[in-house]
């Protein structure tokens, strides 16, 4: 198993990657190139940004890229409250990808914390 596969941030990043990926497949084709590849690409940074920081060498590095799954985390809830309010995305969905969403970035937070703690 790789470190960062046992971050539980990384777990819910990766999750809720896997979660945006199968809803934006119902999105119409022509989104395929706007909404469905922002939220596709937000959601997976999220995710691959807490991979590559655990890789680095230090915890300054690792909250760095951490700041940017943070920030990538902050998108993904945009682009899904858009694609609700645009009528791409059910109601019900979107308070299932919202609240996957609120953990994940609540996750990452606090591990983005505790790399401050010396």
């Amino acid at each position: 198993m790789a470190p960062y596969e046992k971050l539980h941030a990384w777990r819910e990043c990766h999750e809720l990657a896997l979660a945006v990926y199968r809803v934006t497949k119902q999105f119409p084709d022509e989104e395929r190139f706007g909404l469905t590849s922002q939220a596709r690409r937000a959601a997976f940074s999220s995710a691959v940004n807490i991979v590559e920081g655990s890789a680095r060498r230090s915890n300054k590095e690792f909250r760095r890229f951490l700041d940017i799954a943070l920030s990538s985390l902050t998108e993904v809830g945009y682009t899904l409250r858009f694609a609700r309010e645009a009528g791409l995305l059910p109601d019900e969905a979107w308070s299932r990808l919202s609240d996957q969403q609120n953990r994940a970035r609540f996750l990452t937070w606090r591990l983005y914390i505790s790399l401050r703690r010396p």
